[in-house]
């Protein structure tokens, strides 16, 4: 069989072998800006917009790709010589692989080559929407100080340069005043990221920054830009070598960075759009009032317990999620995690049977064929736990309800952010603050409440000795012991 190159030439001839676009997209027009064009969102937003062309009156929804960062070059290149067009695979829990080719990004532009350009499309009339997938860190939200954080280079350097900004604050502030200023109508910002209250999120950085940059800028924005929150959900682990060799293997195409995931998709969104937007409700999103509940759900209950898996399976030497969670001990720990510690603090879910989302999320967490990179998994936790951990902790510790488990697992992150697992071999560690963590996990040694003195991540934790107390409990009883022993006992008393 020969292989095929995933391109626009050759859609046609791969279309004999897996499912395509069937739309033109050379009359798609782009009305959706997206930053962060990684595999969650060409396995999200990208899919659902893909399965929206369909119908064949829908012409005005296509994507503009923005790679924003210096190491997205990778990327970039990739769907710039794909044509946009990359294949997305999605593993099933029998085994079998379920493939088709997504084309609803008609556009990429790669920010750091010519930020005008991308501050001129965000500009653009017919452009409705920008979305936003840049990580949870992104947001350059202090979690002690609980504003903007001014004193982050890139920042001073958008502020002192605001033609040829570096972060999303400072394209999308330039993008708003070029649209202020060519009269044009409003536009929409859409988080795609794991944050509770995401819109509300992007809405407070982004005027925090303007306030600074362009304050002349901020009547405008207050009435011509809306912010939606927004839940999304679907595990996408990051692309192995051997993903893009099975799909040249088993379908002849050659594609350099196919997109991965699991079945189970979800997206729920507030339905808060200033000027117009897609039909995704015809594809499966679900847009409501009030997303809070359901976001608070997946952040405190997926997210959290992706983290769980994540840090224990580290230390016990493993290496991705399905094998974490198919450790009887982990997977126990997590469920009473789940049911003792995060329950308590949702609160009324109105349509939604818990019991069974919680089942199915063991289920999805234990799915062999995503393999999902424990590395992956843990990268960036200093902007996780302020996000889908800390707030359980807070709430507990506010309605004296148990927080030993959180302790269990805040403990395990110390040991983890010394950087080897317990047996003796190194951890590769991705975070922005790893230097940090690392040194404070270092004097935790000597006394364990050390590694907590990061507000940033922590807030005001170290002065709660409740917490502090089953803090510092764990972490002794991990470290004259082990993660599987202590799993064990914590496991047998509930």
């Amino acid at each position: 069989m020969e292989n095929l190159k995933i391109n626009n030439k050759n859609l046609s001839a791969i279309g004999q072998r897996i499912a395509v676009p069937k739309y033109n997209r050379d009359i798609i027009k782009t009305g959706i800006v997206h930053v962060g064009i990684g595999g969650f969102h060409r396995a999200h937003e990208a899919f659902y917009t893909d399965q929206l062309l369909h119908n064949e009156t829908i012409k005005e929804w296509g994507i503009c790709g923005v790679a924003l960062l210096d190491f997205d070059t990778k990327i970039y290149n990739t769907l710039k010589e794909q044509d946009g067009l990359y294949t997305l695979i999605v593993k099933e829990l029998d085994g079998t692989h379920t493939k088709r080719v997504i084309g609803s990004i008609v556009e990429c532009l790669y920010a750091p080559e010519n930020p005008i350009k991308v501050i001129e499309k965000m500009a653009s009339p017919e452009v409705k929407i920008v979305t936003l997938t840049i990580t949870e860190g992104g947001y350059n939200y202090n979690e002690a100080t609980k504003s903007f954080d001014f004193t982050n280079p890139l920042i001073i350097h958008d502020l002192e340069n605001p033609d040829t900004p570096k972060t999303i604050f400072g394209y999308l502030t330039q993008a708003l005043k070029l649209r202020k200023e060519h009269g044009l109508n409003g536009i929409t910002i859409q988080s795609c990221d794991n944050i509770q209250g995401n819109g509300h999120m992007t809405q407070n950085m982004l005027l925090s920054y303007v306030s600074k940059a362009e304050p002349g800028l901020m009547d405008w924005i207050d009435k011509n830009v809306s912010f939606p929150n927004a839940m999304v959900d679907r595990i996408t682990p990051v692309t192995a070598a051997e993903d893009i060799a099975h799909l040249k293997e088993s379908s002849g195409i050659d594609d350099a960075w196919p997109v991965v995931c699991e079945p189970f998709k979800q997206w729920v969104i507030e339905d808060n759009f200033i000027s117009g937007r897609p039909s995704w409700e015809t594809v499966g999103a679900q847009f409501v009032e009030d997303v809070e509940p359901y976001e608070k759900m997946k952040l405190q209950l997926l997210n959290a317990g992706h983290s769980v898996l994540g840090i224990l399976g580290a230390l016990l030497g493993y290496n991705t999620i399905d094998e974490a969670v198919n450790n009887p001990n982990i997977s126990a720990f997590l469920k009473h995690y789940m049911d003792k510690e995060v329950t308590p603090t949702l609160g009324g879910l109105e349509g939604v049977d818990l019991d069974a989302y919680k089942q199915s999320l063991l289920e999805r967490f234990g799915n062999i064929n995503i393999k999902d990179q424990i590395e992956r998994i843990c990268s960036e936790t200093s902007a996780k736990y302020p996000i889908f951990i800390l707030p359980t902790i807070q709430s507990q510790l506010a309605s004296n309800g148990s927080i030993k488990l959180a302790a269990f697992l805040t403990a395990s992150w110390a040991i983890y952010s010394l950087g080897t697992d317990e047996n003796g071999n190194a951890l590769n560690i991705k975070d922005a603050l790893k230097q940090d963590l690392n040194e404070k996990a270092k004097e935790a040694k000597q006394h364990p409440t050390a590694f907590l003195e990061l507000e940033s991540v922590f807030g005001a934790l170290k002065q709660n000795p409740v917490f502090t107390e089953a803090f510092v409990n764990a972490y002794n009883d991990i470290t004259s012991n082990n993660i599987e022993d202590n799993l064990k006992s914590i496991n047998s008393a509930f």
